[in-house]
């Protein structure tokens, strides 16, 4: 990583005061309202995951945390999540960077990589409803984990838009 994205990635700023908040700061730097901002709304950071111990490897599945609210892609009670649902992870600026299941599409990852968010983020777009209209969300696309068996979950593997981003570029044409 060159020293530029390594300074943004800590929180440092970049010279163009012009440019987007997001562009401007590292996940240490931002307040309260930009680190919030960041959520696009995708909900998939509330979905159920597998890994592989073996290899890391991340298998996503359509079961929803029971607090996930399906029609907003949101967490139906924020504020008190971590009392309701002990295995959640709360998103901090410590704790992105070591999250390998972030979608690569998540702008917190985005911004904690030196990237830019998407043309479909809200920030980008100034809609909350396009990265529902790029397919990008899980809206329409979960069931419930309640009453599910964790010896279940594998019947319920899918694969995400984003996960592979160079095999997203070739579907659309923009590579061979």
């Amino acid at each position: 990583m060159d020293p530029e994205m390594i300074d943004k990635a800590a929180g440092g700023a970049h010279e163009d005061a012009e440019a987007p908040f997001w562009k401007r700061k590292g996940l240490n730097g931002l307040t309260d309202g930009e680190w919030e901002s960041l959520c696009d709304g995708c909900g998939r950071c509330c979905l159920n995951k597998l890994e592989d111990w073996d290899t890391g490897e991340i298998a996503w599945t359509s079961l929803a945390c029971t607090l996930f609210d399906a029609g907003t892609c949101r967490c139906g009670d924020y504020e008190n999540r971590l009392e309701k649902v002990p295995d959640c992870l709360p998103l901090t600026p410590e704790t992105v960077p070591d999250l390998t299941w972030l979608p690569p599409t998540c702008g917190y990852r985005l911004v904690g990589e030196g990237r830019d968010l998407y043309w479909w983020h809200p920030l980008v777009s100034g809609d909350p409803d396009t990265v529902h209209a790029a397919g990008i969300s899980a809206r329409g696309k979960t069931f419930p984990e309640d009453g599910v068996p964790l010896e279940d979950y594998e019947n319920f593997l899918v694969d995400w838009p984003g996960e592979n981003p160079m095999e997203e570029k070739a579907r659309m044409g923009f590579i061979e």
